[in-house]
This record gives C-alpha cells, structure tokens and sequence, in this order.
C-alpha cells in the first residue's frame, strides 16, 4: 500500500461527503468522486472499480433510505433490475476493449435536452401520473433499463439523470423517480463493481476510504430528499445536469 498523508484522506473524506450527499438524490456523485480519487494519485487501472466500490455503498444505503420511506415502486423496478443488470455487466467488459470517449458529444446533447424539457414543464413531477396497465410505458422502461445499465457501466457520468428522466417520461413525481432511479442505479452499480472485482481492477483502500464518507452524504441527502420532495429534488436535478454539461464540454475540448 501507498505511503497516505493526511491530507490525502481529508480529500477523500470531505469529497466523499459532498459526493454522496448529491448522489443520493439525483446522482453526479462521480463528478466529485473521480477527481478526488485522481487528486490522491490511484492509479489508473484501478480508478473506476474503485470509484464503483465507493459508489454502490452510497447507492446501497440511500436505496434503503427510500424503501423504508415507500417511495419506490417494487411492483415495476423488480421486473427492471435484471435488465440494467445485464446491461451494466455488458458495458463494464465492453470498455475494458473499446473507448468511451466517442460518447461525450451525444451525452452533452441528451443532457442539454433533459435541462431543456425539465425547466420548460413547470409542474412537471409534482403529481404522479403513472398507470401500471400501460404496456408501452413498461416496455419503454424495459428498455431505459438495459439501455442506461449499460451505459452506466460503459461510461457513467449523467446516470442518475437519465434513469431520473425516465421515471419521470412514465410518470412518476420527484421522489418515487429517484427513489426507483437509486434502486436501478444500484443494480448496475454493483454489477459494475463486481465485474472490476474479477478483473481485479479496484484498490479497496482508496474504495472505503472514499465510500464510508459517501454513506454519511447519502443518509443526509436522502432524508431531506424526501422530507422536503420536488422543491429540494426538482432545482438539484437541474443544477446537477447543468454541471455535468459544462464537464462533459470541458472534457471534450481538452
């Protein structure tokens, strides 16, 4: 193991902390994580299992904020989670032979899409619209599942927004959307982390040291979440998106 400072576990501690706290509502918790992990000096091969680890901890933990409070629709999400399961797995050894980076231009323009439609439609998320009969609506959510699964472990950034959006589309409020967004978004992140895990891709310190912080946020985060509903999700959502575009901006032309 790496010589570690003090200073190094700040970084992750309180990054960490910031990460979950955002992540366990809307995600974009890796747009803190990662940097962070970088900051301290992981090494590359082993930075988005570590990453993962770090992030199915505050992904589990939030999950179990919202099944405790009832905001999550079982009788639909059981039928998704294999299929984002399937596709995380088929996007984490897909990139272990193909670049992602062709991706960032259609992600900056989807995220642009979903701030567009999300500030124009006001009262959009604040009543629940969503009817369990409507075969087109599940099998859109079918494929939203297996789609964003593998997207998420392809490449990730902007996950929780596009499984967030999607609820929405099939009429879900603010906080059964993120709480059926946090349950997906678990399945394929531990598939993910499972998947770096055989490969032995993840360093379990800089993980832990990350992940316990991000727990803490994810308690926070998801308690006002869902104290407070839409007026607390509904401006984070579009704040987070926001961001993740200027990321995704900046990477791409650098």
């Amino acid at each position: 193991m790496e010589d570690w400072t003090l200073s190094m576990v700040l970084i992750l501690v309180v990054c960490g902390f910031l990460a979950g706290l955002i992540d366990s509502v809307v995600g974009g918790g890796g747009l803190i994580a990662i940097p962070a992990l970088l900051a301290v000096g992981i090494p590359l091969p082993l930075l988005l299992g570590s990453s993962k680890l770090a992030g199915s901890m505050c992904s589990l933990t939030s999950t179990a904020s919202f099944v405790r409070s009832g905001k999550i629709n079982f009788k639909l999400v059981r039928t998704l989670i294999p299929l984002s399961v399937i596709g995380a797995m088929a996007g984490t050894l897909t990139v272990r032979q193909v670049p992602s980076e062709f991706l960032k231009p259609l992600v900056i323009v989807m995220l642009v899409v979903i701030t567009i439609y999300t500030l124009f439609k006001k009262a959009w998320g604040d009543v629940s619209t969503f009817s369990a009969s409507n075969g087109k609506l599940r099998l859109a959510g079918s494929m939203a599942a297996l789609i964003i699964g593998f997207y998420d472990g392809f490449f990730g950034p902007g996950t929780g927004s596009f499984l967030i959006f999607a609820f929405l589309m099939m009429g879900f409020e603010f906080v059964t959307a993120a709480g059926n967004a946090k349950i997906l978004n678990f399945a394929s992140n531990i598939t993910s982390l499972l998947t770096f895990i055989a490969l032995g891709s993840v360093s379990y310190t800089h993980g832990l040291i990350l992940g316990i912080p991000m727990v803490i946020g994810a308690i926070v985060g998801s308690r006002m979440a869902i104290r407070k509903g839409a007026a607390y999700i509904r401006p984070l959502f579009i704040t987070v998106t926001v961001i993740l575009i200027g990321k995704q901006i900046w990477d791409t032309m650098h």
